[in-house]
């Protein structure tokens, strides 16, 4: 008969399974280049805010997990982005707006890894609206509301970066012009659309997958 092994245990094999997963991506970081250097797969939780220029207001993101495989050999990696619906809210000529964003990942992120640990990657989101609200009355918009094609979002690592230990990648993007939301079509493409929003994700200690 097997017996599970005891919470507490559990917990620290957890823990130092995630320690050696860090250190093998750290290991093949260092080897990048030589037959000894192979394919990670890593999990980071994330966290993050991005300014949307055209309502001039900032929309907390996550907490959602970036599962990233690296190809060490090539210095190159991809992964997926999972993020959960955002509630944000902002002022329209002094009326209250509300409304739940949804960033959804169109095609896998790709991005390169250089020698010294920073990393630049390239997202494509199709963001999603739903629950408007203009001044606490619910506007409908449908059940296809999303900008007309991905918006593109390049992401930069900045200082204090750490492929082990996490780190913040920002960058800035452009917000394509929505379609489907119905007669709220035009209000939605006279607040949001447009560049100069900026974005920031916070990557945590990387974690051992669970599957």
């Amino acid at each position: 008969m097997t017996r599970s092994l005891p919470a507490a245990r559990r917990r620290r094999v957890a823990v130092h399974g995630a320690a050696a997963a860090a250190a093998a991506f750290g290991l093949a970081l260092a080897t990048s280049g030589t037959a000894q250097a192979a394919d990670v797969r890593l999990d980071y939780p994330i966290t993050g805010t991005t300014h949307l220029s055209g309502t001039d207001s900032d929309l907390a993101l996550g907490p959602g997990t970036l599962k990233v495989t690296a190809d060490m050999a090539a210095g190159t990696l991809s992964a997926d982005t999972e993020l959960p619906p955002a509630d944000g809210e902002f002022k329209l000529l002094g009326i209250p707006v509300s409304v739940t964003t949804e960033l959804v990942e169109t095609e896998p992120t790709t991005g390169t890894i250089a020698q010294d640990g920073a990393v630049s990657t390239t997202s494509k989101m199709t963001i999603k609206l739903k629950n408007l609200k203009v001044g606490g009355i619910p506007m409908p918009v449908g059940s296809r509301c999303q900008t007309k094609e991905p918006a593109t979002i390049p992401l930069d690592s900045q200082e204090g970066f750490n492929v082990l230990t996490g780190g913040t990648l920002s960058g800035e993007y452009t917000i394509p012009r929505f379609e489907h939301c119905l007669l709220a079509t035009p209000v939605i493409n006279g607040m949001i659309p447009g560049d100069g929003n900026t974005i920031s994700l916070d990557l945590a200690q990387a974690q051992q997958p669970e599957e």
